[in-house]
């Protein structure tokens, strides 16, 4: 799926309120994409005592990412923890993860994290692109993470941007503010970081940070270069909410514990893979076919 064609339109909204002639989600005349599901399956803050499926060993790593592929997952975004639950961006226990899960999953996908959790240096959170993986995460912007700050300066985006030109990485663009696809595409235009084709994760929803609505979503995907990809992410309780206008307009979805440990309200989830069959499920009815991995690999424009 791409930013012009082959998704349904969002409506323009003038100053006044007044929508332009085209109807919200007006279907136009280029076939869709197959979905793309991603599953993040553990991130960096959500612990067992919170739901107590969240992965931290290298075997609840692997029976997640596993659960996720086989419902349906062509993506797994990889964060990486000690067995103790403590987050880590050590390159070791990157590299013995994400072999495994490839050995678990043939043919997924891997987009390893370089936001690594609050606090890391940017050091730290570069290690996981010296394995050469064919995507990492690119955070976009400092924001707001709760009651804490998310550091990522215009030097540290920099720097990032540059260790996936020369690794000949594809980034996957995280926005959690509106103005961070803004950061996203001046890096890209001025050769400071990967561009075109460019790949979008739409993180709506974290507390701080741009809320998790329909109109702020069609608002990003509307500012994104024709030939783009876009993923829509949303957290806690809007996870499917923003999954099923994501599928609706042509978009990906990310899905797991990373985002939301929930399957509804007040039934927590047992593995990322039921998150991801609701996924698949609404996709379903929303007539969406779901992408393999080697169909993802193709609209995704990666070589291997």
């Amino acid at each position: 799926m791409t930013s012009s064609v082959g998704r349904r339109s969002c409506a323009v909204i003038s100053p006044s309120g007044i929508a332009d002639k085209r109807q919200l989600f007006q279907k136009e005349s280029i076939k869709t994409e197959k979905l793309i599901i991603t599953a993040a399956i553990c991130g960096a803050e959500v612990t067992k005592e919170q739901n107590p499926a969240v992965p931290y060993t290298l075997e609840e790593m692997v029976r997640e990412a596993k659960s996720a592929y086989d419902a349906g997952a062509a993506v797994i975004h990889v964060h990486v923890r000690w067995d103790d639950g403590t987050p880590t961006q050590d390159r070791e226990r990157f590299r013995v993860v994400m072999d495994a899960i490839q050995a678990a999953c043939p043919g997924v996908i891997l987009i390893p994290s370089t936001g690594g959790a609050v606090g890391m240096t940017p050091e730290e959170r570069l290690q996981p692109t010296e394995l050469m993986p064919e995507m990492a995460t690119l955070d976009c912007g400092t924001c707001n993470f709760g009651d804490d700050v998310f550091q990522n300066d215009m030097p540290t985006l920099r720097a990032f941007g540059k260790r996936m030109l020369e690794n000949h990485i594809k980034p996957e663009y995280e926005c959690f503010e509106i103005g961070h696809l803004d950061t996203a595409l001046t890096l890209a235009r001025k050769g400071q970081a990967p561009g075109e084709p460019m790949q979008f994760n739409f993180v709506l929803g974290v507390g701080g940070c741009t809320p998790a609505t329909v109109p702020n979503l069609c608002y990003l995907v509307s500012q994104i270069p024709a030939g783009s990809t876009w993923t829509a992410t949303g957290i806690g309780r809007a996870a499917f909410e923003l999954a099923a206008p994501a599928i609706a307009m042509g978009g990906n979805v990310r899905v797991g514990f990373e985002d939301n440990l929930y399957l509804s309200k007040g039934v927590l989830a047992k593995s990322n893979g039921e998150l991801v069959k609701k996924v698949a499920d609404l996709a379903a009815l929303l007539g969406r076919p779901v992408a393999t991995p080697a169909e993802a690999r193709g609209i995704l424009g990666l070589r291997k």
